[in-house]
């Protein structure tokens, strides 16, 4: 257990039997009544954010989180097969573990699983991955770098905004933070 004054950005702590994830907190005194904490809180199952409140000096419960780095095997069906990169251990998730991340799963790319009591948690993508063309339209004579952009489907089954000079078969560069083109590797 830790007081609210013991918060710090990134924290992870237990409410309600769920686990969250502190992004940011303000110690709010008012000129009348007691003291409080305010926070905004990540769900790290669901990935929604949440604004909270807690008493000034509350005790908390902290949750021990545990990242490892796991390599991406394959898939099937609706179940994602990971192996710990020390240990070689491997485990198995549901596409509602996975979630958002499996439009940037491809073999053997190395991921980082949140584990807690144990249990994964939720998976964690590397910030850029290179992923290869597959569909696009060609690009017409005179495009240039800075023009306007085309849609391209990528190995995984993501769609995304490409520059016009990208063509099928070209690997690219995507943020999986803001699922953006980056650049052509």
């Amino acid at each position: 257990m830790i007081s609210t004054s013991q918060f710090k950005i990134g924290m992870a702590i237990k409410v309600e039997g769920t686990i969250y994830i502190i992004l940011d907190f303000q110690h709010v005194k008012p000129g009348k009544g007691q003291a409080f904490v305010r926070t905004r809180l990540k769900n790290l199952k669901t990935g929604g954010v949440i604004d909270r409140n807690f008493r000034a000096g509350e005790e908390i419960e902290q949750a021990i989180l545990d990242l490892r780095e796991m390599e991406f095997l394959y898939s099937e069906d609706d179940n994602y097969y990971f192996m710990d990169t020390q240990t070689f251990e491997q485990i198995v998730l549901d596409k509602e573990k996975v979630g958002e991340v499996k439009k940037f799963l491809k073999e053997n790319l190395v991921v980082g699983i949140t584990i807690h009591e144990g249990k994964p948690v939720s998976v964690e993508p590397p910030i850029f991955v290179e992923l290869k063309v597959v569909q696009t339209e060609p690009g017409v004579r005179g495009d240039t770098a800075s023009g306007g952009g085309k849609p391209a489907t990528l190995e995984t089954g993501l769609v995304i905004q490409v520059p016009l000079f990208v063509k099928v078969g070209d690997i690219v560069k995507v943020d999986t933070r803001t699922c953006e083109y980056v650049t052509r590797v």
